[in-house]
């Protein structure tokens, strides 16, 4: 799952996510990282645009998190979650500074969290580029390694409930 901060122009005029200059350099981002759009959930922290695209008050944020990103996120059920940008977050790390722990993955209430700079800041800041792409070329490891440890917490679990094996018993 990969969660942005919310609409911009071009997604507030289709109300789809990312699919404007953003979307197009995340497919090229994703496609780094092995992987394509209609493989992730894509989704927002706010779903509606912010006047003038100016940052999204706390209100709005607690709103729209309440009433459909973490619905959102308990349905799905994600293993992995991707944000992309501090907005998204700081929903899970609070405090924290996204130039300091970008690509660094965190677990988070039995989940990882992989916080990654936008990739708007790509379009805006060049000098990000480099940076954004290399954690995104390091995200199939992540994933493979988020894929393995879950997949021993389910043998450790199975393992746990398992009854011993039944034996017949003599009479004499």
């Amino acid at each position: 799952m990969f969660i942005g901060e919310g609409p911009g122009y071009h997604e507030d005029r289709r109300g789809r996510p990312f699919v404007g200059p953003a979307g197009q350099l995340l497919d090229e981002l994703l496609a780094m990282a092995g992987l394509r759009r209609n493989e992730v959930f894509i989704g927002n922290v706010i779903k509606c645009r912010p006047p003038q695209n100016r940052d999204p008050q706390p209100d709005e944020i607690s709103t729209c998190t309440q009433a459909f990103l973490f619905r959102q996120i308990e349905a799905i059920q994600p293993r992995v979650i991707v944000t992309l940008g501090r907005f998204s977050m700081n929903l899970f790390l609070p405090g924290e500074k996204i130039s300091r722990i970008h690509g660094q993955p965190r677990e988070v209430d039995g989940r990882l969290i992989v916080p990654m700079i936008h990739p708007a800041a790509a379009l805006h800041q060049p000098q990000n580029r480099p940076l954004i792409e290399a954690d995104f070329r390091r995200l199939p490891e992540i994933l493979a390694r988020a894929e393995h440890e879950a997949a021993a917490k389910l043998s450790a679990a199975s393992s746990r409930d398992e009854e011993p094996p039944l034996e017949q018993l003599s009479l004499f």
